[in-house]
């Protein structure tokens, strides 16, 4: 039994957690139930039926079963029309598809949440010196960064008024960075001065880690594309592959046609028999966010009472991610406390993690991922770069049962040094 292996300080520590956390854990639950509520109504409304889950092969036309889970996610997300597939291989690629497909030669690309995530860098031509990034196709790159974790209204406000911006990119996560993940409330309102300025522009956002996690997604408070992974919150740990973009209508074709062809746009695609995977994890999508909710928070009440500093968010805090870091202050308990990780995973337990290159980042990484589809952090995950400060970066979780099990063996392996 694990928990005949794990300190037995930390054991009664995580006993007492449930008292503790209860009202927050009911907060959790409250927003599942809405979420939930969203998505069964979108189900019924669309008349979801066991043929839809049919295997269409080929060129993948006239799959019905496909529109409506797309019709679905827009519904869900707040928007227009979606492009749901399962040739979008990640939340990067699904990302690259997009901006590639609405951003042309001379373009301005505008972030402002700050430099995006690692991976996501050499797709810009931030890094690196790829032919097919944005940059070498002549698409313009600037950033302004976040203040104080929220947005520089006035220097954003100005530079919209400088020269045009075709599209404007939000990071929800904080992904590598030190920051706060950005609440809806957050971009909403920035969403809205945006508008006020110039109603023209492309506000696009990058949703991974943050579906469900409140009662709005972006689409919901204007936001134009919002982009994520089935690997991610919305696949609802059964999804095994695929991506999403949803937004406006005209910008979906778009999107389409670039990931088809133009005069075929979303026509084409066959499922590969995914539709039931599909369907049924967005269906669970909200109970997985609930329990990898859940999951952070234990970590974070467990290491704040151990006396962890750097701990964000506080297991207290507002949240709008399944995002959970600490600063473990060394790469010896950095490895250690990954390694807890991937020894109490279902799967590959036996792997030993150590800090190795990994492709699209620019340093070694840590990764515990002892999951059923390779990649997936809506399962119990945890990577981090190894560089100072050591900042472990922790999501996911299918069950809490599970996800508590992880965290005191993982919190038993740094003690037992």
């Amino acid at each position: 039994m694990i928990l005949d292996k794990v300190d037995k300080d930390l054991l009664k520590l995580a006993e007492g957690s449930d008292e503790v956390l209860k009202d927050i854990y009911q907060k959790i639950d409250d927003v599942c139930l809405y979420n939930s509520d969203r998505i069964l109504e979108a189900f019924i409304e669309n008349k979801v039926s066991y043929s839809d889950f049919a295997d269409i092969n080929g060129y993948g036309n006239y799959d019905e079963g496909r529109d409506k889970l797309e019709r679905i996610f827009a519904k869900v997300l707040g928007c227009e029309d979606a492009l749901v597939r399962s040739q979008i291989m990640s939340g990067t690629n699904a990302i690259y598809l997009c901006l590639s497909a609405l951003l042309k030669h001379g373009d301005t690309m505008l972030s402002i949440s700050g430099d995006p995530y690692d991976s996501l860098q050499e797709m810009i031509g931030i890094i690196g010196d790829s032919t097919q990034s944005l940059k070498a196709y002549g698409v313009k790159y600037e950033k302004i960064d976040l203040v104080d974790n929220d947005f520089d209204d006035k220097a954003i406000i100005q530079r919209l008024k400088e020269s045009p911006i075709k599209l404007v990119e939000i990071q929800r996560s904080k992904g590598y960075a030190a920051r706060k993940s950005l609440t809806i409330a957050k971009i909403a309102k920035i969403i809205q001065k945006i508008k006020e300025v110039d109603d023209k522009v492309i506000i696009a956002v990058d949703n991974c880690y943050g579906e469900l996690v409140e009662k709005k997604e972006p689409g919901h408070v204007g936001a134009d594309i919002v982009i994520g992974s089935l690997m991610k919150n919305l696949g609802g740990g059964i999804a095994s592959t695929g991506g999403y973009i949803a937004g406006r209508r005209d910008l979906i074709e778009m999107v389409a046609e670039r990931l088809t062809s133009p005069g075929i746009g979303k026509d084409l695609g066959a499922n590969f028999n995914q539709n039931i995977n599909f369907f049924k994890g967005i269906f669970m999508a909200p109970n997985a966010v609930r329990n990898a909710l859940k999951t952070v928070v234990f970590a974070a009440y467990m290491l704040e009472k151990l006396g962890y500093k750097n701990v964000d968010p506080s297991y207290n805090e507002e949240r709008t991610d399944i995002i959970q870091t600490l600063e473990l202050g060394n790469e010896d308990d950095l490895v250690r406390f990954t390694q807890g990780i991937q020894s109490s995973s279902p799967i590959d337990s036996f792997v030993k993690v150590v800090s190795a290159p990994m492709p699209g980042y620019p340093f070694n990484e840590v990764m515990a991922a002892g999951s059923f589809t390779q990649g997936s952090t809506i399962e119990l995950s945890a990577d981090a770069p190894v560089v100072e400060p050591y900042r472990l970066y922790l999501q996911g979780g299918l069950t809490v049962e599970y996800g508590k099990l992880s965290i005191i063996l993982a919190l038993s392996n740094i003690r037992s040094r």
